[in-house]
This record gives C-alpha cells, sequence and structure tokens, in this order.
C-alpha cells in the first residue's frame, strides 16, 4: 500500500510537470499567460420567483391570507461582487470559475390579512455565496473589443431569512426566526459580453445575462396551519448586468 501510494505520488508530481512545461510553451508562443483575473459588480433585476407564495390559513390562531411577494418588491435588485478566472483553452475558448457574492436589504411590505387587520412583514437581509463553473466562447474580435457568450451552473449558498410580523389593528406583533433555513441553491447563468482593451494586460467587461437560483428551505412551522404552501414558488430568475475589469498575466 506505501509503494502504491508513493507511486500515486510521482504521477501526480510528473502530471503536474508536464502541465507546467506544457503552460510555459503555451506563454513562451503567445507571450502572455493563459491565465485572467476577474473583478466585477452588478446588480440583478428580478424577472420571476417569489420570497413566499400566497396561501390561505391560520396564524397565531387567526385566520390569514397571505399574499404573493416577488423578489423584486421586497429585495429590489440588490448588488452583487463577483471575482473569480478563466484558463484559456485556446484563443477562442476557456475555461471559467467564479465566486458571487450578493446582498440585498429587505423593504417592509403587507403580506395580507390576519383576522380583521392587515398583516405587515419586515424580512431580514438576502445574503449569498456562490461558485459558478462553466465555459466562454468568443466569437468577435475587432479591434480592442471582444464579444462573448458563456454558460455556468454552480451552487449558493443562501442565508437563513427571517421575518418581524406585525398587525397593528389587531395589535400584535410577533417574530418568525427561522422563516427559511439556510439553503444550497443550485444555480445556472448565461451570459453574453464584451471586453475592451484599455491597457496591454487589462479589459473593461460588460456583461448581460440570465441567472437562476433554486428554491429555498421549507418552512416546517407551518406544517398544519394552511399556509405550508407559501415556499412553493422561491426559485428565483434574475437579469443580471455587470461591469468590471480584467486583468490578463503575462
Amino acid at each position: 500500500m506505501y509503494g502504491s501510494r508513493r507511486w500515486s505520488v510521482r504521477a501526480v508530481i510528473a502530471v503536474a510537470l508536464i502541465a507546467g512545461a506544457a503552460d510555459a510553451r503555451a506563454q513562451g508562443q503567445t507571450g502572455e499567460s493563459r491565465w485572467a483575473l476577474d473583478l466585477g459588480v452588478s446588480i440583478d433585476p428580478s424577472i420571476n420567483g417569489n420570497v413566499n407564495s400566497g396561501a390561505i390559513g391560520t396564524l397565531q390562531g387567526r385566520a390569514t391570507a397571505i399574499l404573493p411577494q416577488p423578489y423584486g418588491d421586497v429585495y429590489g435588485t440588490g448588488i452583487g461582487f463577483r471575482f473569480g478566472g478563466g484558463y484559456a483553452l485556446d484563443d477562442q475558448s476557456e475555461l471559467r470559475g467564479i465566486f458571487t457574492y450578493q446582498s440585498a436589504d429587505a423593504d417592509l411590505v403587507r403580506l395580507g390579512d390576519i383576522g380583521p387587520s392587515s398583516l405587515y412583514g419586515q424580512y431580514s437581509d438576502y445574503k449569498s455565496f456562490g461558485l459558478d463553473l462553466g465555459y466562454r466562447r468568443y466569437f468577435l474580435s475587432t479591434g480592442a473589443l471582444r464579444g462573448y457568450g458563456e454558460a455556468t451552473l454552480g451552487v449558493a449558498w443562501v442565508d437563513r431569512i427571517n421575518v418581524l410580523f406585525a398587525a397593528p389593528q389587531a395589535n400584535l406583533v410577533f417574530n418568525n426566526t427561522d422563516f427559511y433555513d439556510a439553503t444550497a441553491a443550485f444555480t445556472w447563468n448565461i451570459n453574453f459580453g464584451v471586453l475592451f482593451k484599455v491597457a496591454e494586460q487589462v479589459d473593461v467587461n460588460g456583461q448581460i445575462g440570465l441567472r437562476h437560483v433554486g428554491g429555498l428551505s421549507p418552512v416546517d412551522q407551518l406544517v398544519g396551519t394552511g399556509l405550508e404552501t407559501i415556499n412553493d414558488d422561491t426559485a428565483r430568475l434574475t437579469f443580471p448586468i455587470v461591469v468590471g475589469v480584467r486583468f490578463r498575466f503575462k
């Protein structure tokens, strides 16, 4: 077994040396590394998806009607920060890896009615951290401009979401500290963009696309109240608009 591990280590070292030599040859031929670093900031207008769906049931022992609350109404566009990079397979193809952090403050919204009173809700902030891996293809190159399309798959870790309920006419204020559990949600992205060369190793990036984030974890404490279905449509589709900068290594 020891001999097997030793040969495995040698094999890994050999592969690393071969890959390094290949990359060195590529650098010698093109004058620059295959690696690039990307930094960017984005806004994510919502296309569809609800923080909660509509439902009728009971809450705190009172008849309750909940209205659908779209992500855009509750959280607006939010803001995202992106960092990662790419590895060029050739002049037109690139493997991608991007980390995305998103944060959005929640507005006070009217959730529906509880008994004779209007029901309001203040959600906690929406925060997520995601990793997306994929492929980019360059299809246009004119002077300093370079267009591309890309597709990625990944996962986003969405923080737990709480909500503070208030029904002023009924003199009720109560907190739900576990409205949605922390969630690892599947993601996919389709993007199109343009790189504009501003320096020898620097490009400005403009990008638009579609981003889908899977649904949030179920609300277990509402089982038996008739309100269980409020998390049935928590997957979201957004239209990210990204501006950033790319650094190409020598």
